[in-house]
């Protein structure tokens, strides 16, 4: 495609887009394993082990993902990504044992894999303010993460679970044409240089950046992996709220839904205060609120994974904002890339620690202490971040 001018409000609305459907489609399944136990005669921790091939893939694909998006083109990648949930989302809602259920949720994640390092750089080349644009399309990921647990509550309640995959599947296939066409009229050119320019920065400073930016990501995204895949147990089991998946994902929407604002206070604080500070205090809040959800088992429970969930999107804006001030235009989708490896593949751990607790312990209580640890080298980590010499303006 030809190098044209750029167009913001376009690139935000189908990056936002497709920012919910990445984040949809990998938590469908956390709602979906509630009642497939005795179709499949798996327990719930053989059944969730099934996911975790996805949520690495969903990471380790980042990489190659961001390579084709800077070398080829990041919307025609784009258009693979929605055509590939697609096709991958109808293939798991056939499924008829195990074996096909792993490869259908592992081409979900390897496909879902595409947005983060492609779509976030393909927004922030094209965003005069990166803070408010990564803002909204991380309230965007966050009506995708909370839509996944009530459409796939409702549907696998109300149809069957397999058309909690087949409805979103059709969508992300229809989406995918739409995007086609608009890529052949020229609506979307990819361009080559950022609607905004960086501030200067020092190799030393770059070099801090992304060592503690290394250990931040790790621990951020264990944090979100573990808490969005066990939340609908978590609800399940300690409060009343009846059998079914419908509850559990009722209750898990609403806390992304509640949560969603904070993805826009986050981007806010990124244009207009120090990034370095706001990512910090993000960190250290979580600490307290996790120990007291530990040790609440009433309907107080619900708010405080509001917080939980707030605090650790919000800082994601800004973490966004901090990797792209730091990274050159030509090789921020592998710059992103390499984050989601290890925010997304790395950190599947968290997604594995589920099933692992729920086996051992026959439940999730110590998730919480898990989470709590992760938020204290996180904030460690965001200490080490380089002081900002002025408000960030990236």
């Amino acid at each position: 495609m030809q190098d044209q001018s750029h167009n913001p409000k376009l690139t935000l609305i189908v990056a936002g887009i497709a920012h919910s459907f990445s984040h949809m489609f990998m938590l469908l399944y956390a709602t979906v394993v509630l009642v497939i136990n005795n179709e499949f005669n798996l327990t719930y921790s053989e059944l969730q082990w099934l996911s975790v091939p996805g949520f690495v893939m969903f990471g380790l694909a980042a990489f190659p993902a961001g390579w084709l998006g800077d070398r080829w083109s990041a919307s025609g990648m784009l258009v693979i990504f929605f055509l590939g949930l697609g096709f991958s989302a109808l293939i798991t809602g056939f499924a008829n044992d195990r074996i096909i259920l792993c490869i259908g949720l592992t081409m979900i994640g390897t496909f879902g894999a595409i947005y983060h390092p492609v779509g976030l750089a393909w927004l922030v080349k094209h965003s005069k303010n990166r803070g408010r644009a990564l803002g909204i399309n991380g309230v965007f990921g966050n009506i995708g993460t909370a839509s996944a647990a009530i459409i796939a509550g409702f549907l696998a309640d109300f149809f069957g679970w397999r058309y909690a995959f087949f409805v979103p599947g059709i969508l992300s296939l229809i989406l995918g044409v739409i995007l086609l066409y608009i890529l052949y009229r020229g609506h979307l050119p990819d361009v080559s240089k950022d609607a905004v320019s960086n501030p200067e920065t020092t190799s030393r400073d770059v070099r801090r950046a992304f060592f503690a930016l290394f250990i931040t990501v790790i621990m951020v995204g264990l944090i979100f992996q573990s808490t969005s895949v066990g939340l609908p147990k978590i609800f399940s089991d300690r409060l009343d709220i009846g059998v079914g998946a419908f509850g559990p994902g009722a209750l898990v929407a609403l806390v992304y839904f509640l949560a969603a604002g904070a993805q826009l206070i986050g981007g806010e604080a990124a244009d207009k205060f120090s990034q370095r500070q706001v990512y910090l205090y993000a960190q250290l809040f979580q600490i307290p609120i996790v120990l007291i959800a530990f040790i609440t088992i009433n309907y107080g429970l619900v708010l405080l994974a509001v917080l939980m969930v707030s605090l650790n999107m919000g800082a994601q804006p800004v973490e966004n904002a901090l990797v792209a001030k730091y990274t050159p235009t030509s090789w921020r989708s592998r710059m992103y890339g390499i984050k989601f490896v290890l925010t997304l593949g790395v950190t599947s751990i968290g997604v594995a620690l589920v099933p692992i607790l729920s086996g051992l312990m026959g439940s999730l209580d110590f998730l919480f202490i898990a989470i709590s640890l992760f938020a204290v080298v996180a904030f460690f980590g965001a200490w080490l971040l380089p002081r900002d010499k002025d408000r960030a303006t990236s």
